[in-house]
């Protein structure tokens, strides 16, 4: 085989590889992650519904090609197939199909729609206190009963602040914060007000649901319900510098006791911090 035709299947092959196997970099196939709220599963359910009209259509469409060309091609020493040019019915029927498909698509999507933006109401085994303050959102619809656990998420390079306005607040009225992880609550509807004190970034933990843009001076807002504890991992979706990478997110789901526990131990940290620092400037340390 001669040195170029070589190299030139090598790099097919190469390139078919990688495309078979850049769906397992995305850790769920070729579906959106589920499994982690109410919210994820209906958009990997919505998903996977056209994407299997997609896959039948496609079936049919590239099938009936291939038919087509192998039945009516052109035969050795045979006459020159017949060419056709217009066919009225055929013309109406597959604008018609495809409008009908389209309509089917809108009419799921909108089925899909409100359980995916509309959070519903904290279980009854759920965090009961810490109503939290009400955002200035318009675009963000509040549970039925109009209570739900409320984090502001402020990005900046290349880390992720969570303030837990509803807490009860540290010195100067600022909110109870932690970086890089934030701990929530199980069975509790947790609304996440996310903006950035930078330049823009994007919020994206996939298994509890879409991701939202971090814009300075603008407020974007998404929510989750997590039911069972544990950790779930993400990271900063926008290019966002040199250090893009190392910008990683992480939710940590536990009881409502013990989340109420680590709220109390953090904001005492945080307040002993402070003491400490204020103690180490009025010594006059490190001036």
């Amino acid at each position: 085989m001669p040195r170029r035709r070589a190299l030139i299947l090598a790099l097919a092959g190469a390139a078919a590889l990688l495309l078979a196997l850049a769906p397992v970099a995305s850790a769920s196939w070729i579906r959106p992650e589920s499994g982690g709220s109410p919210n994820a599963n209906d958009i990997s359910t919505l998903y996977t519904i056209v994407l299997i009209m997609g896959a039948v259509i496609f079936v049919l469409v590239e099938g009936l090609l291939v038919y087509s060309v192998v039945k009516f091609r052109r035969k050795r020493g045979g006459p020159e197939p017949t060419m056709v040019h217009g066919n009225t019915p055929l013309e109406v029927g597959w604008t018609i199909g495809a409008a009908v498909i389209v309509a089917v698509i809108a009419a799921i999507t909108f089925i899909y729609l409100p359980k995916i933006k509309n959070p519903p109401n904290s279980s009854a085994n759920g965090l009961q206190q810490l109503a939290g303050e009400d955002f200035a959102s318009l675009n963000q619809p509040n549970p039925p009963n109009g209570k739900a656990l409320r984090i502001n998420v402020v990005g900046q390079q290349y880390i992720w602040r969570y303030d837990y306005i509803g807490a009860p607040r540290l010195t100067e009225n600022r909110p109870v914060y932690a970086y890089y992880q934030m701990v929530v609550p199980t069975n509790t509807t947790v609304i996440l007000q996310i903006n950035s004190s930078d330049v823009a970034h994007s919020w994206w933990i996939p298994k509890l649901g879409g991701k939202a843009d971090a814009i300075p001076g603008h407020n974007n807002y998404t929510w989750f319900k997590i039911s069972k504890p544990g950790i779930y991992k993400g990271q900063c979706a926008e290019l966002c510098g040199n250090n893009h990478a190392d910008m990683l997110a992480e939710v940590r789901a536990v009881p409502p006791d013990q989340f109420k526990a680590w709220l109390t131990g953090q904001r005492q940290a945080i307040l002993q911090s402070q003491q400490a620092l204020a103690a180490q400037r009025k010594a006059g340390e490190g001036q």
